[in-house]
């Protein structure tokens, strides 16, 4: 071949390549919807995941408005005990709903208990306090580990039923968190997360039948929300955002939805824009994962419908995970995500991911498909029967992005890739 067809080759070659990148809807449209009450692993969806109405907070009680029981509007003026005590005074007498009215009050970390609420009305603000000592060391869960750390601002252990709603804010108020964060960096490059001394935002766990619609939630100075052996949990239409610039006052790890050891959970109609990844799946992490009670599973997800901004991935399996099974992405628009589908292999770590479709997305990003070895504060020890980690059965199809790059894969043999799909045509890497 002559240097001039060679070159025209490659040329071609070059082009087929990128619109395959930038234009995917072609294969898309070829390939049949999936039935819509099946999990990918062909068992059925239960009717629950198809009921997105909204929490009629007038069914949940007496209400009681702060501002009756002694709490001011005080934006500069600490009233965490004040707060509690209405969120006391409420389960005593039998349970209600705790309202923020318009106004913004100032508060280190709360506690409800079973049979109250959370309601925050158009204009109300919950404001934490940007000082880690009123946020009270806990037994918890944090990236992967049971473990002593800070309470979130807002928290709930052990309840039935347990609802956020309205239209007004749960604001972090995380910005002198971030920058002593990054300041820390850049004495310690190696400086980890617990060593930062953060507080969460919204922290749940050992929860079921959990609502949480049409809040915004922002400005976490660490995790947005984290869910840990929560069940039956929906959240709907709300707004969850974290910055992601200036480069010395963006909030780190502020991850919109973590689901640690999770199962039945619906995210719905949300908008979420953080600086970091969106929704994740979590449950432990180290070489014996997976002979620790207090790790997990996580099944039977759906996130559908939701709008994204700038996030690190739109829906994570890792960094801390062991088994996730039946997971659904779909119906979502997507601007400025780096990554879609984010599979973490943690190489000290045994993992499974299976059975997870990703359909019917829109919009444009840096990779769709991202697998690398995840790194990050690894810690390998000795164990002769350390179990090989997989992916198995991901399906994607109905895609149509604009992608820098669509398949951002590396092997490794330190775990196996088998049965992924494009509009049922099987990929392989190498």
């Amino acid at each position: 071949m002559t240097p001039q067809k060679s070159a025209f080759a490659a040329l071609i070659v070059a082009i087929t390549l990128s619109v395959f990148i930038l234009f995917p809807l072609n294969l898309a449209a070829k390939s049949p919807a999936s039935p819509p009450d099946q999990w990918p692993d062909g068992t059925p969806i239960d009717a629950w995941f198809g009921d997105t109405t909204r929490v009629d907070v007038g069914t949940l009680g007496r209400q009681y408005v702060i501002t009756d029981y002694g709490v001011q509007t005080d934006s500069t003026l600490l009233q965490t005990v004040a707060i509690q005590g209405v969120i006391d005074r409420a389960a005593r007498e039998g349970g209600g709903v705790v309202v923020v009215p318009r106004g913004t009050f100032l508060t280190g970390a709360l506690f409800f208990r079973q049979g109250t609420h959370l309601h925050l009305a158009e204009g109300g603000v919950l404001k934490g306090i940007d000082a880690i000592k009123h946020y009270p060391l806990r037994r918890t869960r944090m990236e992967g580990q049971t473990l002593n750390y800070f309470a979130a601002l807002v928290n709930a252990d052990g309840l039935d039923g347990f609802t956020i709603t309205g239209q007004g804010t749960i604001n972090g108020n995380g910005l002198r968190f971030w920058e002593e964060f990054w300041l820390r960096r850049k004495f310690n490059p190696k400086c980890t997360n617990l060593e930062a001394l953060r507080p969460r935002l919204v922290y749940l766990s050992d929860c079921r039948n959990v609502t949480v619609q049409d809040v915004h939630l922002i400005n976490s100075a660490f995790w947005t929300n984290h869910l840990y052996r929560c069940s039956r949990v929906k959240y709907i239409g709300c707004t969850i955002y974290a910055p992601h610039m200036p480069e010395d006052a963006k909030a780190p790890s502020s991850d919109a939805i973590d689901l640690d050891v999770c199962h039945d959970v619906l995210i719905h109609g949300c908008d979420i824009s953080v600086n970091d990844d969106a929704v994740v799946l979590k449950g432990g992490k180290g070489t014996w994962a997976d002979q620790d009670p207090d790790n997990g599973p996580n099944e039977r997800i759906i996130v559908q419908h939701c709008h994204y901004g700038f996030v690190h991935g739109c829906l994570t399996l890792g960094s801390e995970s062991i088994y996730d099974r039946n997971v659904i992405l779909r119906r979502c628009h997507v601007e400025e995500a780096q990554r879609v589908l984010w599979l973490k292999m943690r190489t000290d770590t045994p993992q499974h991911y299976e059975y997870v479709t990703v359909e019917d997305i829109t919009g444009s990003c840096g990779s769709f498909l991202f697998i690398h070895p995840w790194s990050q504060f690894h810690h390998q020890v000795d164990r002769p029967d350390m179990p090989l980690s997989q992916c198995n059965d991901i399906s994607m199809r109905r895609i149509s992005m604009q992608c820098d790059k669509m398949f951002n894969v590396k092997t490794s043999d330190k775990y196996v890739l088998r049965d992924f799909t494009l509009d049922g045509e099987p990929l392989t890497f190498e």
